[in-house]
């Protein structure tokens, strides 16, 4: 009677056969001198460093290939929420605020709860604000402009990790070494991100997503700065229309 293979040996021919290799490519693939058929044939075992190929090559989950877990593979997903949460005395989500000055420090206190409480909070009462975290940040630098001025305020909300981002979605980015407000790319695999300016003269930036700390989507802005010029454009507009209205009018009567 032919003895059962243990279940290391089944998964590991399961890894194989999914990604058709032969015996002779995948030994060649996880560097093993000879083939994979004395091992697929219970002779010889899974070796430590075999492991660890099977995990950086083909994110398989050691516990799935041993039997101690229905997970096959490795979770690539990267914790991006807020590592302090903060609260009014009313008990409610405070939105913290975080200005340019505090942000160049914002990445390396991202788990200090005294520094947190140096910094200004307040509450929205609004229903989009409710049952979320937010945070505001300043802005710092025009690589966002025309849409962001500097010194303009955004609001983030809180994203749990890059899978739940909306693609193209601005967002403020903590890094282990910087905070940015950038336009941001998702790549197929989500394993890196583009970092995106809305003034064309900067240029995009790569990262990989596990240099993420925090992700903050941005939901609104607070501006200190009211543009004049704008409500005297559009009157203007619409003045020229009401004289090309007339125009035509008195245009038809002559016909």
């Amino acid at each position: 009677m032919k003895s059962k293979l243990p279940i290391e040996v089944t998964r590991f021919k399961e890894i194989r056969e999914k990604y058709n290799f032969t015996q002779q490519t995948f030994a060649e693939t996880l560097g093993i001198k000879s083939s994979t058929a004395d091992i697929e044939r219970g002779k010889s075992k899974i070796s430590g460093s075999i492991v660890v190929e099977l995990m950086e090559q083909f994110k398989v989950n050691p516990l799935w290939l041993y039997g101690k877990s229905n997970q096959k593979e490795l979770s690539t997903t990267v914790n991006t929420a807020p590592k302090i949460l903060t609260v009014t005395p009313e008990n409610n989500d405070g939105i913290v605020l975080v200005n340019v000055k505090a942000a160049a420090g914002y990445p390396h206190n991202i788990q200090d709860l005294d520094w947190y409480e140096e910094l200004p909070a307040f509450t929205l009462p609004l229903p989009e604000y409710r049952n979320a975290t937010y945070r505001g940040f300043q802005v710092e630098g025009d690589s966002m402009l025309p849409g962001l001025h500097p010194k303009e305020w955004v609001l983030g909300k809180s994203v749990e990790n890059v899978n739940m981002l909306n693609n193209h979605a601005i967002c403020v980015v903590v890094l282990h070494d910087s905070v940015l407000v950038k336009k941001v790319q998702k790549h197929d695999n989500n394993e890196q991100l583009s970092l995106i300016s809305l003034n064309p003269e900067y240029p995009p930036i790569t990262i990989n997503t596990f240099d993420i700390q925090e992700l903050w989507e941005v939901k609104s802005k607070i501006s200190m700065e009211l543009d004049g010029d704008a409500g005297n454009i559009a009157l203007s507009q619409i003045q020229q229309s009401i004289t090309e209205l007339k125009n035509e009018i008195q245009y038809l009567k002559n016909k």
